[in-house]
């Protein structure tokens, strides 16, 4: 079931938002809600370049693994 949240925006970034909202023949309310997911499943994952800058630099996976290792035989301190 849908949730009404109220949210309170200066008129020139309401203007911004309906202009954006118009442009893509869509409500101001999904314009907001696809802006705000896109936003969190942007920084939730890592993109491609990212991901291949990981996986180039064989320290860092080795000390994935190593900690891995570790946190699977229950090795060492673990921080909340």
């Amino acid at each position: 079931m849908s949730k009404t949240v109220t949210l309170r925006l200066k008129d020139e970034i309401y203007n911004i938002f309906l202009e954006m909202a118009k442009a893509e023949n869509r409500s101001l309310s999904n314009l907001i809600e696809t802006a705000a997911l896109n936003k969190i499943r942007e920084q939730q994952f890592i993109d491609d370049v990212e991901m291949a800058e990981i996986l180039s630099n064989q320290d860092l996976l080795r000390r994935i693994k190593e900690g891995s290792n570790e946190a699977r035989n229950l090795k060492g301190r673990f921080v909340e």
